[in-house]
Formats: C-alpha cells, sequence, structure tokens
C-alpha cells in the first residue's frame, strides 16, 4: 500500500517585537503620552548625573556675574551661564539639575508611601467595615478637610524642617484620598463570591485583603499614584 507523502511546508517563525518595536508603537498612538515619557527619562538621568551634566559648580558664587542673562559667558572658563544666573551669581541651570535630585527623591517616595498607606488602609476599611469603617472615614474626613498645601506646612512648622520632614509633610495628605478612591472599589469586591469562599477555607484576613482583594483595586491606585507624583512636585 503506497503512502502519500505530505508536502513539505515551511513554517515561518514571526518575528519577535524588539523593544525599539514598542516604543515605535507607543509613539504613534501615545505621542503626548511618549512626549512626557521623554521629559521625565531626561530630568531623571539629569538628576542622577548630576556632577557630570551640570556646567558649574551649583554652589560657586561668581560676583562679577550676579543676575547675569541667560547666555553670558564665564570668561575663566570659557562656560556659558545658559539659565543666567542669580544675586550670587551662582549658575540657575546648574542648581535646577542638582536641584532635580531632592525634587524626584521627595515626590516618588512621598506619592508611594502615601499612595500604598491608603491602598492597605482603605481596603481594610472595606473589608472590615461595621464601626471600622465608620471611624475611619470620620478620621479621613477630617485629614481630608485641610487642603494639602495647609496641613505640609503646618507639620513643617511643628516638627521642623528638612527632606524627611517634608516628605512626610507631604505624605499624610496623600493618604486620605487614596483611601477613600480605593475604598470605594473594595466595597464591590467585598460581597463577591471569592471572598466568601476564601473566608470559608479558613484564610486569614491578611491574606485575604492582600492577596486577594488589593490587587482587583490596582486600577484606581495606580491612576492615584501618576496623580500624587506630579502633585508632590509642584507642592515642594
Amino acid at each position: 500500500m503506497a503512502t502519500s507523502e505530505l508536502p513539505n511546508e515551511e513554517f515561518v517563525l514571526p518575528k519577535q517585537k524588539t523593544i525599539w518595536d514598542t516604543m515605535l508603537r507607543m509613539l504613534r498612538r501615545q505621542p503626548l503620552g511618549s512626549a512626557g515619557a521623554v521629559v521625565i527619562v531626561i530630568m531623571a538621568f539629569a538628576a542622577l548625573f548630576a556632577d557630570y551634566v551640570a556646567p558649574f559648580d551649583p554652589e560657586m558664587e561668581n560676583f562679577e556675574f550676579m543676575l547675569s542673562p541667560p547666555g553670558t559667558i564665564h570668561e575663566e572658563t570659557g562656560k556659558v551661564f545658559y539659565f543666567g544666573t542669580d544675586s550670587f551669581g551662582r549658575d540657575q541651570l546648574s542648581r535646577m539639575i542638582y536641584g532635580a535630585r531632592t525634587a524626584l527623591l521627595v515626590g516618588f517616595v512621598a506619592s508611594f508611601v502615601g499612595a500604598f498607606v491608603g491602598l492597605v488602609l482603605g481596603v481594610g476599611s472595606a473589608y472590615f467595615g461595621g464601626y471600622v469603617d465608620l471611624i475611619f472615614q470620620r478620621v479621613m474626613d477630617v485629614f481630608m478637610a485641610f487642603p494639602l498645601v495647609i496641613m505640609a506646612l503646618a507639620i513643617v512648622s511643628i516638627f521642623g524642617t528638612g527632606v524627611e520632614m517634608v516628605i512626610i509633610a507631604i505624605t499624610i495628605p496623600f493618604i486620605p484620598r487614596c483611601a477613600r478612591v480605593v475604598r470605594s472599589s473594595a466595597l464591590a469586591l467585598r460581597e463577591l463570591p471569592y471572598i466568601d469562599a476564601a473566608r470559608s477555607v479558613g484564610y486569614s484576613h491578611v491574606r485575604i485583603i492582600m492577596r486577594h482583594m488589593v490587587p482587583n483595586v490596582m486600577a484606581p491606585f495606580l491612576i492615584m499614584l501618576t496623580a500624587f507624583v506630579g502633585l508632590s512636585l509642584i507642592h515642594i
């Protein structure tokens, strides 16, 4: 019995997308978002390598170049004051580059800590409900009654200045704002069947909150986190 031979077929593997293909696709679909990402990357790069990027020492005083306009050339070094100088003759561009370090540190740390604490408190409040939720929400109302800037100034005036105090002052007002948004999403999750199943199996409250509820409220959490980064940079 003759056997039929199968035709030889060439299988061509699909071309794997590189990171450049992904970046070009994002650039075409989200041009404004891509432009913002480029600005953030440049700002972070300049802050990390400020010692090599900044043309002058940010604390170096040049009294002969006080309040010089942009484009003034330093005669001894031949370098240019691209953004001009301040009243002490210090290069404005170099001070901005070095200042980006503190701004990014305070902005990202305060945003991540405030959003994470608000995430845990908001989900916990929605999960336990009852008097826990009632008391928690009234405390959050008290914190939210104060504008962010006013509360930050009050904290700094009480506990003092410094980078750590600034981070704490910006973090605390972020907590109730994130907690309220996350709580509204977590309230709907509390009554779902898989949460009841986790309770019936005997899982602890911490495990249910962290492994079954927190991952399902990440969408509003990430939105609040990105908004907090911008707000913190504005209020520094």
